[in-house]
């Protein structure tokens, strides 16, 4: 059966894991990482979240994954591939965390994706009321889909398309 859709209330104690984490990845990888981010509703402070800390990492050049694969390899992470998305590698969680303590992904530099889930981030973060609305979405999608982690997920699409929409930069 697979694992249940739970939102918790938000933990204080996300940033600091995800620094820990972050140190960690960026000892590892060095310069092949451009960036490191948090990303996802638990990089959203004061909003509840599944409690997965979110990380992406922003290749310098997409001709480094094969070394980035290599150094995460050696702190316990196991490539699976791009899961569908061309342009992003997921990681499963190394032994020793809980099973899902966090979630890694490393991208090209060309992924769209990329700026996608910064806007997001960033406009969640800026937006308290959106924020509200996205949690509100959240726990009511948690408990319709609570064993259906796809639906739960597809039920979010058009509120994220439509936070992207509102804050896609504008030319000019």
């Amino acid at each position: 059966m697979p694992e249940p859709v739970v939102i918790s209330d938000y933990d204080p104690a996300w940033p600091e894991r995800y620094e820990m984490l972050r140190g960690r990845l960026a000892s590892a990888l060095g310069e092949l990482a451009a960036a490191i981010e948090h990303v996802g509703s638990t990089a959203v402070p004061g909003m509840a979240a599944k409690p997965v800390i979110d990380l992406v990492v922003l290749l310098a050049s997409k001709d480094d994954l094969p070394a980035v694969i290599e150094r995460l390899a050696d702190l316990g992470y196991r490539h699976e591939g791009d899961l569908g998305i061309v342009g992003r590698e997921a990681f499963a969680t190394p032994p020793g965390y809980a099973a899902h303590d966090h979630h890694l992904y490393v991208c090209a530099p060309d992924w769209g994706g990329y700026g996608d889930q910064i806007r997001f981030r960033d406009y969640l973060r800026a937006h308290a009321g959106a924020a509200a609305d996205y949690a509100a979405l959240k726990r009511a999608l948690a408990v319709q889909f609570r064993n259906d982690r796809t639906a739960y997920t597809d039920g979010k699409a058009a509120f994220v398309r439509s936070i992207l929409e509102i804050a896609r930069p504008t030319s000019g």
